[in-house]
């Protein structure tokens, strides 16, 4: 009996079981990037581009802007990266995190690293150099506080949030500033308007992991009997002040009437589940108002854009 045949056999499962493994690694390093927060800062970092170059007549450069959203994409991804580095023996003791990639040992941790500094100087370099010194700085402040400010906080106070709120309402202004090569009071609205949505996002991600953030020792929400009050306080108040932030554009004449009302719109539809929230205090009312923010934020610039 000829063996050839089990030979090729053996030969193709040993070729698929490489290429299974190589998929799996390219994977997992996907993963360490956080592709689902980029989605969003993708999202910003395009429509503070163009923006930018609506409020200063400049023509919205295809090569201009390519570079601006992939070196922010390089520096985000660096620092999810870095982030679950940081954080990947607590990421262990969480349900939601424990299957991560570091967290769960599939990637080592001295790779990681490695990776993460990697995409986060290539990606600072890249602004500078291809876009503009400005980009590349407000960048490079995303990334430190980020690391250096909000990532250690979320083990000490749940105030933690009001620190993070700050690099992640960021991309819109380097893709501003991308454009314009300047920053002015129509860029601080940008930043504004995702600094204020961060805050109902995350309660309700708390809200839902709430126990998962406990067993890891992470302070997002108190520990006593104020916690129900702070994930209110921290909801509605940031939604109310988005309802005239959001119409302010109207004001630089940059926007039109309908662009008011449908943000008005907009907004009172992601209140009216900041609400629910509120009065229930559920998972599933939690699960809908992070459904809502998901949706506000994208819609939101696409008025800017269009309107």
């Amino acid at each position: 009996m000829s063996t050839e045949p089990l030979a090729a056999t053996l030969d193709i499962s040993v070729v698929q079981g490489r290429q299974a493994t190589d998929s799996g690694l390219v994977s997992d390093y996907l993963a360490l990037t956080k592709p689902e927060v980029n989605f969003l800062i993708a999202i910003t970092t395009f429509a503070g581009f163009y923006l930018g170059c609506a409020a200063t007549s400049h023509d919205v450069g295809f090569v201009p802007l390519i570079n601006a959203v992939l070196g922010t994409m390089l520096v985000a991804s660096g620092a999810g990266t870095l982030n679950q580095y940081v954080e990947r023996g607590f990421d262990a003791q969480m349900r939601r995190t424990s299957r991560r990639p570091l967290a769960a040992g599939r990637i080592n941790a001295s790779r990681a690293l490695g990776f993460g500094v990697t995409l986060s100087v290539a990606g600072s370099i890249y602004l500078v150099l291809a876009v503009n010194p400005l980009a590349g700085v407000l960048a490079l402040f995303t990334l430190v506080s980020y690391l250096f400010l909000y990532t250690p906080l979320k083990r000490r106070t749940p105030l933690c949030t009001l620190v993070g709120a700050v690099p992640g309402a960021m991309p819109p202004l380097i893709g501003w500033a991308a454009a314009a090569g300047g920053l002015n009071a129509d860029a601080w609205l940008l930043f504004g308007a995702v600094f204020l949505w961060q805050f109902p996002h995350f309660m309700a991600i708390a809200w839902m992991y709430r126990d998962d953030y406990a067993r890891a020792g992470y302070l997002v929400l108190p520990q006593d009997g104020t916690r129900g009050r702070f994930a209110i306080l921290q909801t509605l108040l940031p939604l109310l002040l988005l309802l005239p932030l959001s119409v302010l554009p109207l004001l630089t004449r940059q926007h039109s009437m309908i662009y008011a009302i449908a943000a008005l719109l907009l907004s009172l539809g992601y209140l009216r589940y900041g609400i629910l929230f509120a009065f229930h205090q559920s998972i599933s009312s939690a699960r809908r108002l992070l459904a809502a923010s998901i949706i506000y934020l994208p819609l939101l610039f696409i008025l800017m854009m269009v309107f």
